[in-house]
């Protein structure tokens, strides 16, 4: 018998060993939780135990519902999570009245904490990005990946991927016109024609495209994708663009192919249509989906609703959008949201902003798989830029926009129902 089998045997003798006490309550309500975001790390912690966790739709904010033991009650010491330890007799109570018809609640099986990748180059960037740090700040391990590690398919050892602020069309972000000097943006595109090369491709453009197709590939079969910011629409754009040439010459040494806008393929994306590509390199912009430019909003008023789903009926987008608030502060990005009426049809718009026509926060199923856009780079920075400090999570530990992250990162432990939407 290994150390870890023996570790988990005795975990559970201590688990069994309080016969009045039950469950902890780890509640996610506004009034009664200290840290939401290490919350989401004890729940991992605990299911990377081997231990099952119920995840309370709806219940006081989406609270979760674990074993009793010392040591887990420590760990939320130790992390600042607030937690209520109840009796057997009162768990059996709420999950009974979470059951009920007439309350639009429902309790999910969390079973296996998911192995996460997250799709980053490597060394330092002059931004960060908001899924590492609430990873790192909820202390969730996770996994670095690249174009070398996809290419080889090694995303199939991972139920989770994240793909940081890439640019999959070979563009390489559409910085030309303001740092095209730079020193850093100097030495990151002769570092990506350099990958390319020693991966076979003459083109960073071609390397990105074949990624992105393996990375669909990885959807496709069963796994679950989420994205932020310019790693969204340059996706989606990257497969339309399939056997397309959109760059223009400085990006990848000769000129884009005539009358390319009609020759993108809709059929091919995972969320996006009928968008118009930004054909010039002196404009931060890759297409239409992007809300940016477009929208007429102060800073003072800017936030999203979160869409309301039936717990019962549609637990996948109801634990995407477990929240303390129904109301989430916006924020900027490269891609800050996304064109409403340039979404498909089957895609559901989970956050949006009405008045201003945008969506934030999108869902989709993609052959067996998942995945889920989110617009905007920092939740708690609103218009964060290169070379701006990153956040300190630190003083934004009930951070609802920050919430949504953790939300996917959870989603791939739940026992799956069929969803009705």
């Amino acid at each position: 018998m290994n150390l870890k089998k023996i570790a988990i045997i005795l975990f559970l003798i201590v688990c069994s060993s309080n016969a009045y006490a039950s469950y902890i309550l780890i509640p996610m309500d506004a009034e009664t939780q200290s840290n939401h975001l290490k919350a989401y790390g004890i729940t991992y912690w605990t299911l990377d135990r081997e231990l099952k966790v119920k995840w309370l739709l709806n219940y006081r904010g989406g609270s979760f519902l674990l074993p009793d033991a010392e040591i887990i009650q420590r760990e939320c010491q130790i992390r600042g999570v607030s937690f209520e330890v109840i009796s057997d007799a009162k768990a059996a109570q709420i999950l009974e009245d979470i059951a009920s018809p007439a309350v639009n609640q429902e309790a999910v099986v969390l079973e296996k904490a998911p192995k996460i990748a997250v799709y980053t180059p490597t060394g330092l960037k002059p931004w960060d990005d908001a899924v590492t740090m609430v990873l790192t700040y909820a202390e969730i391990p996770y996994e670095t990946i690249y174009d070398e590690e996809v290419l080889k398919d090694e995303l199939l050892l991972y139920d989770w991927l994240h793909l940081h602020h890439e640019d999959f069309t070979g563009q390489y972000g559409k910085f030309y016109r303001a740092y095209r000097s730079a020193a850093w943006y100097i030495e990151d595109k002769k570092e990506a024609e350099e990958l390319a090369g020693t991966l076979g491709y003459d083109k960073v453009s071609d390397a990105k495209l074949a990624v992105a197709l393996k990375i669909r590939d990885y959807v496709v079969g069963g796994g679950f994708m989420f994205a932020m910011c310019s790693a969204t629409d340059s996706f989606d754009i990257a497969l339309s663009a399939e056997g397309v040439d959109i760059c223009e010459p400085m990006f990848d040494g000769d000129g884009s192919d005539p009358g390319y806008q009609n020759k993108i393929d809709f059929s091919k994306t995972f969320a996006f249509k009928d968008y118009i590509l930004e054909r010039s390199p002196n404009v931060y912009e890759f297409s239409s989906i992007d809300m940016t430019q477009k929208r007429q909003i102060n800073k003072t008023v800017d936030y999203f609703s979160l869409m309301e789903y039936s717990a019962k009926w549609d637990p996948i987008p109801t634990m995407l959008t477990q929240n303390h608030t129904a109301l989430v502060k916006g924020f900027m990005g490269q891609t800050t949201s996304f064109t409403r009426d340039q979404i498909k049809s089957n895609v559901l718009v989970m956050g949006e902003n009405r008045t201003n026509g945008e969506a934030k926060y999108i869902h989709g199923i993609k052959g067996k798989g998942f995945f889920t856009f989110y617009g905007g780079h920092d939740p708690e920075d609103y218009t964060h830029r290169v070379g701006d400090p990153k956040t300190e999570l630190d003083l934004h530990p009930t951070s609802p926009g920050y919430r949504l992250i953790l939300n996917n990162v959870l989603f791939p432990a739940a026992k799956k129902k069929k969803q009705k939407t």
